[in-house]
Order: C-alpha cells, then structure tokens, then sequence
C-alpha cells in the first residue's frame, strides 16, 4: 500500500449508511462493505444477519493521510450513528450493528481512544460512548488462523456495495440513509 495511504475498518450500524456517508469525501480513496470481528471464517450476510456469527457490518475505509485527517474522519463517523447504543442502530438490532472501530496501527488506536475519551469527558452524548476500539496488524488481515479470524475482513457480496448509488430510490435509501448525508454535508462544511 502506499505510504500516504491507510486503512481503517468502521462499523456504526447498517454497513449502507456508513459506506455512503464516506463515499465522495474528499480524502477517502476507497470503501468497502464487509464484515469483521466475528468468530466464522468467509460469512455471507445471511449468516452476518443471524446473529450467531459475531460478527459486525463495517467499512473498510482507505484514506489518503495527507487529505483528510484521521479526526474528521471520525468527527463524521461519531455524528452519523449513535456511538451510546449497544448492538443497535436506530431500527436495526443485533451485535452486527455494534459502534465499533478495528485500528491497524497504535497510532491509529491512540488517536481513537484519545478521540473516544474526549466525548465521553466532554459529555458530548446522552450516555456514555460503547464504541468497540480494536488493534489489528496488517500481517493479521490476511492470515486465516482461526484465532485470527475476528481480526479479518471478509468482504461483502456484490449486491451491498455501493448500495445507496445504485437504489438511490429505494425507501431505506430515501428515510434512512439520505439524511445521514444531509448531516455528513453540513458536518464537512465546518471542518
């Protein structure tokens, strides 16, 4: 990967919302649908869906280090779900919705926890923030031991990427998702 370029895995409820709200900003190169911190190796959503598996619905986000600065990605990402809820989002419930941020460096991890510490002594929310905060490795997004497999991106199907742009039209697109952008737009103009 290229030096100017990071990961970094965000789950924050229906993986559609979180993909949409960053596709297009300035910064982020890439994002993926997928699935990660569960216990079955290569899910398909249906088993995601269950329950049963552990895992969570998350973006892979690329970004260009350079552009945009890991804490205005997560200023939006901390204002477009409800970091304060466990295992729901809105309508959608199950520890596949859970607030969660997978790291692939310390930096990263510091920069989160520091970032997760700071609303939660600042008051920022109702309650106090659940968000999960993980380190991973980049040696460990490709390795297949099965103590290792809640650490691996599993990549979602076909059909759930880029899902908001290709039924812009559809109601969950419409009530759900689209006012998830009207907040990232305002948001970003003040960053």
């Amino acid at each position: 990967m290229n030096s100017d370029l990071s990961k970094l895995f965000l789950g924050g409820g229906c993986f559609w919302c979180v993909e949409a709200v960053f596709s297009g900003v300035h910064g982020i190169s890439s994002t993926m649908p997928g699935y990660m911190g569960g216990e079955v190796k290569n899910p398909s959503y249906e088993d995601v869906c269950s329950g049963l598996t552990g895992h969570a619905e998350v973006i892979e986000i690329t970004y260009e280090k350079q552009s945009i600065d890991l804490k205005n990605i997560l200023e939006l990402f901390f204002n477009i779900h409800d970091p304060t809820t466990l295992n729901r989002q809105g309508a959608d419930v199950g520890s596949q919705y859970r607030s969660v941020i997978f790291c692939c460096n310390r930096e990263q991890y510091k920069i989160c926890e520091g970032y997760i510490n700071n609303l939660n002594t600042m008051k920022t929310f109702h309650s106090s923030v659940v968000t999960e905060l993980h380190l991973i490795s980049q040696k460990e997004l490709a390795v297949t031991d099965s103590n290792l497999v809640k650490q691996i991106f599993w990549q979602a199907e076909r059909m759930h990427q880029n899902y908001f742009n290709d039924n812009i039209g559809a109601p969950y697109c419409e009530l759900v998702i689209k006012p998830k952008i009207e907040k990232r737009n305002k948001i970003l103009k003040k960053l």
